[in-house]
Parts: C-alpha cells; structure tokens; sequence
C-alpha cells in the first residue's frame, strides 16, 4: 500500500481539507476520496525524502495528541469533533494527516478502532485493542487515558535506559578523538625525530607508529569495515535469525541481562493490567502483552503459557516456570485470581519491576563509571609512554 498526500474539497461544504491516504495506486486514493465525499485537488504520493524523516511522528506527538483526545471525549464532544479540535492544536504535519484521515474515516461512518487501524505504524496492538475495548464498552476515555500514561511510563524507562548508555558513549568519543590527535599530530613527530638521530625506536612507540601507518594507508578499509559491519548487523537484525540473536543478547549480557529481563517484566504485568482493566480477554491480553515486549524469546515463552490457558489452566500456573517470565508475575497473578482482582496485582507487579529498573538503571550506571575511567586511563597511559619514554630514552642516550 502507498501513502498519498492529499487536498480535497468537501463536498457540500466546499471546505478544505488536507491529509494522507492510504490505497494501491493514485488512481485508487482518488476514488477513495470521492467515496468519502470530498472533490480531489492534489495528490501526491508521500515520498521518503529527508525532510519526510525529519517530520515523522514521534512518541512524544502521539502520546499529547492521546492526552488532548481523551479529554474532549471526557467532555463529552462528539468524535469528529474531538478530532477535528486536535487536529488544529496539532503541529507535526505527519500527526496532523494522520488525525485528519482518521477524523474523515469516521464522519464517513467507520467505527473508531477501524480508523486507527489503518494507521498501523504509528498505532501498536496495544494502542488498537484499547480503543476497540474502550468503544465497545462505552468507556473510550478512560481507555485513551489509560494508553497515554502507559506510553507516558514506556517512554519515561527507556529515556532512563538511554540516558544511563548516553555517558559511556561519550567517554568513548573522548577516547576516540584523542587517540586520534594523538596518532595525526604527536606521534608522527616522534617517528621523525627519531629518523632524523638514526636511532631506533622503543617497542612501544614503534607499535603506536605502526598503527599510525595503517590508519593512513588503510583508513578507507577501516571505514569500510565499521560502515559495512553496522549496515550487515542492522540487516541482519531484521531477520528472524537475527531479531532471535539480538533477543538472546540482550537477555544473557553480563551485567545487563537482568536490565533487560526486569524491563520486560515491568512492560508485560503493566499492559496486562491495563487490557484486562479495559475488559480485554485474559488470551487477548496475554497475546498482546507478550507481543508488546518486543523480545522474540520472551513471546514465546508467553505463547507456551497461552496454549495451557486454552487447555483449561489458569493464568497464574500457566506463567509459572516459564523461561525469562519472572517469578513475582504468577505469584501476584495467583493472588488477583483468588480475590478477582487480577488486574490490580499485576499493576502491583509491574510498580515492583519498575523500582527496580530504577534502581538497576542507577546500578549500571555507577558500575560504569569506573570501567571506563580505568580503560580510559590505561589507554591515556598507553599514548604518553610511547610518546614520554622514546624521548626519556634520547636523553639518556645524549647524556
């Protein structure tokens, strides 16, 4: 299916309205616009150039255009109207056309979750279940507040997860620059120092210099290493064998294994809580829930569990001893089957999990500074005795 830019005229009202559209050729998103009672003007089909990119829709954008939707609805205006409202307020172009081609989905008649549906990319199962289950129940604001502060939560850990991996980046580009200078300006100088006295230079100069002459000789070949190693993995992470690898690292890395596990524990017992708060069926939730986890070896250990659910099993024995589901999410699952209140003790589950991917965050984070300050130090070391000891040597020898 491509994406076509659009503007129309409403039919009728003759008002102008802009957006995108989804069909199989331009032709077909032309006849779509009629069916829905607008008069095409332009359409374009959306291309994916730089500035596309840099327009995309963002976490952020869905997450404020949830909160603004669920409080229209909360008021009590109509859909349309809602989504129209938002729209206005909305700056991004991209959620703005997405907004708007759902608002058109449903003064043409469509129900809620099929308008969102269309936008799949931008809208997770877990978003979509929650507006079908919210529509079906009469309580869609409630939903729509219940996404917002969960994709409000998910966004908040991974902002915490990428900012405990934002200062070893940074030492390691500290790292980088100076080896560097070191290698383009000092180094070369000692080299030709030691040309011009026709001596000899020290093991470890020699090497560093060695080093030096491969980088400027080859740098094209290193280049092509680094570039063409990071497009291979990216490609290959994108196929089963490869999503199954990048699933096993990060749940069996030294020091960041049980990050990683207690992350997808927190995300698992908190979508459960929330589907099942909704009305979702405990299948429906688990199936969902496991797919929201975004790690393949954790899915299928929740689809094990889910084929003892359709055997006749409750939830809570079927979670239990299940690889990489963590004990606390049966146990507390087992006490909300006792006092029907499930999805209570699954939220208390994920409240638990998520204190302490705080506290794992802040752990990993401490346990990294002095790694890198030790590396960073034996290589700052490296740099300057084979620079310091060549010309200690010289002296020695004059004197």
């Amino acid at each position: 299916m491509k994406r076509f830019h659009y503007k129309a005229k409403e039919q009728g009202t003759g008002r102008v309205l802009s957006g995108t559209i989804q069909a199989e050729s331009e032709r077909a998103a032309g006849k779509l616009l009629m069916d829905r009672g607008y008069i095409p003007d332009t359409l374009k089909e959306e291309g994916s150039g730089f500035g596309s990119k840099l327009n995309k829709v963002t976490a952020k954008d869905r997450i404020n255009f949830t909160r603004q939707f669920a409080t229209l609805v909360g008021a009590g205006l109509p859909l349309a109207q809602s989504l129209r409202t938002v729209a206005e307020q909305t700056s991004n172009k991209a959620m703005k056309a997405v907004i708007e081609e759902i608002l058109a989905d449903v003064e043409a008649g469509r129900n809620l979750g099929d308008a969102f549906g269309k936008h799949s990319n931008i809208f997770d199962n877990v978003y979509l279940s929650l507006i079908r289950a919210g529509e079906m129940s009469g309580t869609l604001d409630e939903s729509l507040k219940r996404i917002a502060t969960q994709e409000e939560k998910d966004e908040k850990m991974m902002s915490k997860i990428r900012g405990a991996m934002m200062y070893p980046l940074i030492v390691l580009g500290v790292i980088i620059v100076v080896f560097v200078f070191m290698m383009v300006e000092v180094v070369p100088q000692v080299e030709q120092l030691y040309n011009d006295l026709n001596e000899e230079l020290p093991w470890i100069s020699q090497l560093l210099v060695n080093m030096k002459d491969f980088m400027f000789n080859f740098w094209w070949l290193v280049v092509l290493i680094v570039v063409g190693g990071a497009i291979g993995l990216i490609q290959y992470s994108k196929t089963e064998p490869g999503d199954r690898m990048m699933a096993n690292i990060k749940l069996n890395i030294p020091m960041f294994n049980g990050l990683f596990r207690i992350l997808y524990m927190a995300r698992f017992a908190r979508l459960s809580q929330i589907l099942l708060a909704t009305g979702v069926a405990v299948l429906d939730t688990m199936q969902i829930s496991g797919e929201a986890t975004n790690n393949v070896i954790v899915k299928e250990s929740v689809e094990a569990a889910m084929e003892q659910v359709q055997a006749g099993k409750n939830m809570s024995d079927s979670l239990k001893d299940k690889d990489y589901i963590l004990p606390l999410v049966p146990q507390m699952a087992a006490i909300g089957e006792q006092s029907g209140k499930m999805d209570e003790m699954l939220g208390k589950a994920a409240q638990v999990y998520e204190d302490e991917l705080d506290e794992k965050i802040q752990a990993i984070s401490t346990m990294i500074e002095p790694i890198l300050m030790v590396s960073l130090a034996i290589m700052a070391g490296g740099m300057i005795g084979g620079v310091l000891f060549p010309i200690y040597s010289l002296v020695n020898t004059v004197g």
